[in-house]
């Protein structure tokens, strides 16, 4: 018993005639009369009595009439949902972002994409970027956003794709440095300044800034990300070299601008990012759409701060999937 065979019985069984349920299958009636003997030939059954032109449905068609509706029905929900997979418009996603972005860009981004009308089920974690990295070595989640890994020995779990962008220099609005349309590392000498933990490497590519500037570095405030540090800019208590995403957050949010000034450091301090993606996990197309469109977002978002985003080499840490940067 095929699907053919069971959409002839039931178009006969809910029509007034037989040429009625061929018009109804588009199918000639001689092959819907075709398909009614082989179903009855395969259950060894008589379903219809044929009185001149008409079939007679017996008692036990009634019984199958309701088991082959409600296959077909089944197939239909089947036919949608795989339809709406194709379209991205069912599914669930699995994502992770480090911190910063966490905060407002990346589900903002998620969100926008994502139509209310569709039926897709989203979980979004909030993780360091190690952590992200494990997550996507376990082939846990459907991709995620960090930092770019400093190690950059050749990993088989999972590919990376490298932006890098300029950093950019937030200061209080009334600090002298503030006239100035670029600011140079040299000119941040004993300024007290707000860093992420000392360990990042961007902690570390400052440190080598400064260094290299005979300038001296005066941290006063350390923080896990961005954004808190941008408190105590606000409050006129340091200065900070922030990621050009946050830049983009501050620049998004309303009021988050205030009492801050933003000014691009002479040096171009530079940012990784990186979008991983587990080489063994079964992701969806919608999870492949989404990690392609954030990919093009991240582009816009840096270019729309100009912070001169660029595509950066993957040496061994991962197969290239990229040839350029976004349109």
């Amino acid at each position: 018993m095929n699907i053919s065979q069971i959409a002839a019985f039931q178009a006969v069984m809910t029509s007034a005639s037989l040429s009625d349920a061929a018009r109804k299958l588009g199918r000639t009636q001689p092959a819907v009369s075709a398909s009614i003997r082989t179903l009855e030939d395969q259950l060894g059954l008589k379903l219809f009595e044929r009185k001149g032109r008409k079939l007679e449905p017996v008692p036990e068609a009634q019984y199958l009439l309701t088991e082959t509706e409600a296959i077909l029905s089944r197939l239909t929900r089947v036919r949608q949902t795989m339809r709406s997979l194709v379209d991205g418009q069912a599914g669930t996603l699995k994502v992770a972002s480090m911190l910063g972005p966490v905060t407002r860009l990346f589900p903002k981004f998620i969100a926008h994409e994502i139509d209310s009308s569709s039926d897709i089920t989203v979980t979004l974690l909030a993780r360091t970027s190690a952590q992200i990295a494990e997550l996507v070595r376990a082939q846990s989640i459907d991709f995620g956003f960090a930092d770019a890994p400093q190690d950059r020995e050749p990993e088989n779990l999972y590919t990376t794709d490298i932006v890098s962008a300029d950093c950019f220099l937030a200061l209080p609005k009334d600090h002298p440095l503030a006239a100035k349309t670029t600011v140079s590392v040299a000119d941040l000498h004993g300024q007290p300044m707000g860093s992420l933990q000392s360990g990042h490497a961007l902690q570390s590519d400052i440190r080598e800034l400064f260094r290299t500037a005979d300038a001296d570095l005066r941290t006063v405030l350390e923080c896990q990300t961005f954004l808190p540090i941008l408190q105590f800019v606000q409050a006129g208590q340091c200065c900070a070299i922030i990621d050009p995403l946050t830049v983009a957050h501050v620049t998004q949010t309303v009021g988050a601008a205030d009492g801050i000034v933003l000014r691009p450091i002479k040096e171009h301090l530079r940012y990784e990012y990186a979008i991983f993606a587990p080489r063994y996990r079964q992701v969806s197309m919608l999870a492949d759409k989404l990690r392609e469109s954030w990919y093009a977002e991240v582009w816009s978002l840096l270019r729309g701060v100009g912070a001169a985003p660029s595509e950066e080499p993957q040496d061994n840490a991962g197969e290239r999937r990229r040839s350029g940067a976004p349109d």
